[in-house]
């Protein structure tokens, strides 16, 4: 199994400074750098408290500069609310700076001060992050680009840099709904799968994914990463463990799933979330929690149903991810 941490730039209670949480968040990532992990997925958000980071690439350069061997992914960058040729220039840039190590996945987002204010409708939104990414794949594979979409057109337009990786950074867009999964497989796109749906709604989409890769006959789901995020909290009791799961899901309902906030769709699980008290939904299926001991027969039982692949961590509590370093990691690689 392969792991990365699915990194949020959080201002709790707005008590910390801006330094403090980008500080932390790095000494977390060195840590990472120096353990088993696979790579950082950087969370783009805008004009919200529930994550500072409103520039993945950028924060991607810093921390290039900070580890050696950790791949840097963006998870994701909100391909509908850029122009398409100043975010292929900025990943390709990513990249050279970093030695090759972008792990690239793109997303069309669902706030809707998000689409507000960037100007981008609910309605256009994934047609529009579809064609930029189209455009983004373009860009980086011909020396100059010639392209006639609905959104934009370009005529011999040469983009620089390119990727260092040839041909280009591997790619996964995020896919939340059936119908998102359902056209990411049919144009044979690698997913990454979102940690609101509960396990058994992941394993349904991942068979469909994989069973629409075949029929197409693009490369099988066995072939590939397919980052499943999954939020933890890891304790030395299954009490505390408790206790920061119910704290976490209890954070993540008032500050994320909130349908004040959804634009022209909503956080994937919500539907089932509004049926009954989201917390404990959260606590049921979508946080795995315990000691160290629990969680991992958890994940092994996990890799057997979903199957769980490649865990996209979500820590909960900073002792979480010490943790799960410490203790949990060791047993996967």
């Amino acid at each position: 199994m392969k792991f990365g941490v699915l990194q949020f730039f959080s201002w709790k209670n707005r008590a910390a400074s801006f330094t403090d949480i980008y500080a932390n968040a790095l000494e977390r990532i060195r840590v990472m750098d120096q353990t088993g992990y696979d790579a950082v997925w950087l969370a783009e958000h805008h004009f919200s408290d529930y994550s500072v980071c409103p520039s993945v690439h950028m924060m991607g350069t810093w921390i290039a500069t900070q580890t050696k061997r950790l791949r840097i992914g963006t998870a994701v960058s909100l391909a509908a609310f850029y122009h398409p040729l100043r975010l292929a220039e900025e990943v390709a840039l990513l990249d050279v700076l970093s030695g090759g190590r972008v792990n690239w996945g793109a997303g069309r987002g669902f706030d809707k001060t998000e689409f507000a204010t960037f100007g981008v409708t609910p309605e256009e939104s994934y047609a529009r992050y579809r064609e930029h990414v189209d455009i983004v794949l373009a860009a980086w594979t011909n020396e100059r680009i010639n392209f006639s979409g609905k959104y934009h057109t370009f005529e011999d337009v040469e983009v620089l840099p390119k990727p260092l990786q040839d041909p280009h950074p591997p790619v996964w867009l995020a896919a939340s709904s059936p119908e998102a999964v359902t056209s990411a497989a049919a144009d044979g796109f690698s997913i990454m799968m979102d940690p609101h749906s509960s396990h058994a709604d992941i394993a349904a989409k991942y068979s469909m994914y994989a069973g629409i890769l075949d029929e197409k006959g693009h490369a099988s789901a066995a072939t590939r990463d397919t980052p499943m995020a999954r939020f933890l909290a890891v304790a030395d009791t299954e009490e505390e463990a408790r206790t920061i799961a119910t704290k976490g899901a209890g954070w993540l309902v008032a500050s994320y799933v909130d349908p004040r906030r959804f634009g022209g769709k909503t956080p994937a699980g919500s539907a089932t979330l509004s049926k009954e008290d989201p917390i404990a939904a959260y606590l049921r299926d979508r946080v795995i929690f315990g000691t160290p001991e629990s969680v991992i027969d958890q994940l092994q039982q996990l890799q057997e149903e979903m199957p769980l692949q490649y865990l996209l961590c979500a820590p909960l509590s900073p002792g979480t991810f010490d943790l799960f370093t410490e203790k949990v990691l060791p047993h996967f690689i």
